[in-house]
């Protein structure tokens, strides 16, 4: 086991930094009591730990809760080139180690579900249970990341991403509302430098865990939108048919079961996390 950690030594309710091994800032923050168990939240692609705001006050009266950003998003720092999920993982590992961490319940949506994959192949000892939502362990061909990757690197404003992000993201009529839940979104894109963007495409061009997903032996549970067009629904079902005992929950979602259908998710991840 290692020292006492941070989570053991009072409350941290402001974003803080640790760096990186290769000098990349990576912002992070705590929420909860000390002393309960420690659950992991990583998010999707071209948002900050802010998608998980609707969320937090149910998961800070069971957990002490980790969020974080990504290098490219947020708060944190972004380096230039292609980032692969090799120096994703490696960025939670080394945030874990900075605040001597030892073990992690870890939920991760959309690009965070691959990262959490890549967690339970290469780094099982640091995870406890794992919750892989509305995600996948391939996306190609390659070809179609590679004029993504330039266009947002040679686009004036991300206004069109931020446009193409939320109708991917949210039903046609809530993607087409003005409610406050798409807006805080859509403003997440739009803070999101092209750069950050660029190189977590280049990772996700880069990813295939269709057969070393297999490899995973944590407790899994895999969450799927019915009416997902980004991550489909036969993508939930692959990775729930590879990792051994995996349970999978399909609900009747586009791409963020979180704020579509927040009680059901909730539900869900918690039954999961507090399963005997």
């Amino acid at each position: 086991m290692m020292t006492t950690s941070l989570y053991e030594t009072g409350a941290i309710d402001e974003v803080k930094f640790v760096t990186t091994g290769d000098g990349v800032r990576i912002a992070y923050r705590i929420d909860g009591s000390a002393g309960k168990p420690i659950l992991m939240l990583a998010n999707s692609i071209a948002t900050s730990m802010g998608m998980w705001d609707g969320q937090m006050d149910e998961f800070a009266r069971h957990f002490r809760v980790l969020r974080y950003d990504y290098r490219g998003h947020g708060a944190s720092d972004t380096p230039a080139g292609p980032y692969s999920f090799d120096r994703l993982g490696r960025d939670v590992i080394e945030l874990l180690d900075s605040l001597r961490i030892d073990r992690v319940h870890f939920l991760g949506l959309s690009l965070g579900g691959a990262v959490g994959q890549w967690l339970g192949i290469y780094a099982p000892e640091r995870i406890d249970r794992l919750i892989l939502s509305n995600t996948s362990s391939y996306l190609g061909p390659a070809e179609q990341w590679e004029g993504l990757i330039a266009s947002v690197l040679q686009a004036e404003n991300l206004t069109g991403f931020a446009d193409m992000f939320v109708k991917n993201w949210f039903p046609s009529h809530m993607a087409a509302s003005n409610e406050a839940i798409v807006e805080s979104f859509r403003q997440m894109v739009l803070a999101t430098r092209a750069q950050g963007i660029a190189g977590s495409w280049a990772a996700i061009r880069d990813m295939d865990m269709r057969r070393t997903a297999a490899l995973i032996r944590n407790p899994t549970l895999v969450i799927a939108g019915r009416y997902d067009t980004v991550t489909l629904p036969a993508h939930g079902e692959l990775i729930a048919g590879t990792v051994p005992n995996a349970k999978l929950v399909m609900l009747p979602a586009v791409h963020l079961p979180n704020v579509e259908y927040p009680s059901e998710f909730l539900n869900a991840v918690l039954e999961f996390l507090q399963a005997e």
